[in-house]
């Protein structure tokens, strides 16, 4: 097997495992569920859920195995108020544990006019920043994101998440053709390493799941076809 399919095979399989993770942990549950757009989905991901010291743990070993694979250079990580702050803890824990011992840093929703003060805690924001958060919707955060680290004279330098939908973002309440991931990716220039995307999602109903599980699998890939990107 060539390296590029081994490589493939392997973010496929860790891909799979970690949707199975989700379903388990109960963090991805399926149904019908009304999206931050007004859509209803068949599924719905709540990174909230991993929400004890072994879930959480155990997400960082994703994320952590995700960007190890990757390849992906940077030089500290960024955990955007609130989902990210406890992400970018955790993943900088488990990178550090890999032998990758990199800074971290978040922010408060409102800034400190006491101690420290200011909106940023932890190491200065410098160099390439790791964005670490669990999904991206609208892109809204990110762009939050990316504002605090170039204020504070740092390059936003890719986004780390744990599902990509894979689904058309909105704008001022209308579809547009490209998902939040494409958009900072392709008009922003960032890099974006996802743990599973939808398709991911879809191929284990395929192939891993049980009956009670694969009966859902029709209406998660209806609507990828209705609102893929």
């Amino acid at each position: 097997m060539a390296v590029d399919e081994k490589q493939q095979h392997q973010n496929a399989r860790l891909a799979q495992d970690f949707v199975a993770f989700a379903i388990e942990a109960g963090v991805l549950r399926f149904g019908e569920f009304k999206t931050k757009a007004g859509r209803l989905s068949p599924y719905f991901f709540n990174a909230g859920l991993f929400n004890d010291g072994a879930r959480i743990a155990r997400l960082a070993e994703f994320y952590a195995a995700r960007l190890i694979d990757s390849g992906l250079e940077f030089d500290m990580i960024f955990g955007p108020a609130y989902k990210g702050i406890p992400l970018g803890a955790t993943v900088a824990a488990e990178l550090a544990r890999r032998g990758r011992n990199v800074p971290f840093a978040y922010n408060r929703k409102e800034a400190k006019d006491h101690g420290e003060g200011g909106s940023l805690v932890g190491a200065p924001l410098a160099g390439r920043v790791l964005i670490v958060d669990d999904v991206m919707s609208a892109g809204t955060a990110v762009r939050e994101s990316i504002a605090t680290i170039r204020a504070a004279g740092a390059t936003p330098h890719a986004v780390a998440i744990a599902l990509d939908r894979q689904e058309q973002a909105t704008e001022n309440g209308q579809d547009v053709p490209h998902s939040a991931v494409q958009y900072v990716r392709d008009q922003l220039g960032m890099a974006v390493v996802a743990i599973a995307t939808l398709d991911d999602l879809l191929a284990y109903l395929d192939q891993r799941a049980g009956a009670e599980l694969r009966a859902h699998r029709a209406s998660v890939q209806a609507y990828r076809e209705r609102y893929g990107a």
